[in-house]
């Protein structure tokens, strides 16, 4: 339980909270995400940064760009596969509901604001999301207008 009205920064608590945890878990084991940590204290981005970076500072656990903080030194273990970046759970979500039917071709699919609300995720995360779904050929976007549901023809093939 995190403690607002005492002389700790609620990072440095969150980060001993981490690193209990951490002393349980092999070298290369993923920690929670910075939304993970944010979403499971309800605090901000911030201040979960500032936790994990206590841990990379006492040489707990390390960070690769792009894939999250992982236990131990970099050198020490292979890192294990974290689970599947929220932006390919929102696309993969979206894809199974064009196939369904829910968005039909040339239909548009729900705006960004929209994706935010439901996913619960930061606008970036959604963006991304749409990006791949546009790169693999489920959607293409109109100026001003949105993003559709490609033609069947432009799916790609399974």
């Amino acid at each position: 339980m995190l403690d607002y009205e005492g002389d700790t920064h609620i990072y440095l608590q969150i980060a001993a909270i981490l690193r209990d945890r951490v002393s349980a878990l092999s070298a290369g084991h993923p920690i929670p995400s910075e939304a993970e940590i944010q979403q499971e204290f309800g605090v901000a981005r911030t201040t979960a940064r500032r936790a994990v970076h206590v841990l990379r500072e006492e040489g707990l656990v390390y960070t690769v760009q792009g894939e999250g903080a992982f236990v131990g030194p970099s050198s020490e273990a292979p890192r294990k596969k974290r689970k599947v970046p929220f932006y390919q759970q929102i696309a993969t979500d979206l894809t199974e509901q064009i196939k369904a039917g829910k968005y039909a071709p040339r239909r548009p699919i729900p705006g960004e604001t929209a994706l935010v609300k439901q996913y619960g995720v930061a606008r970036e995360t959604v963006r991304r999301a749409m990006a791949l779904l546009r790169e693999q050929g489920w959607i293409y976007t109109v100026a001003q207008r949105g993003s559709y549901v490609s033609q069947k023809e432009s799916w790609p093939q399974e």
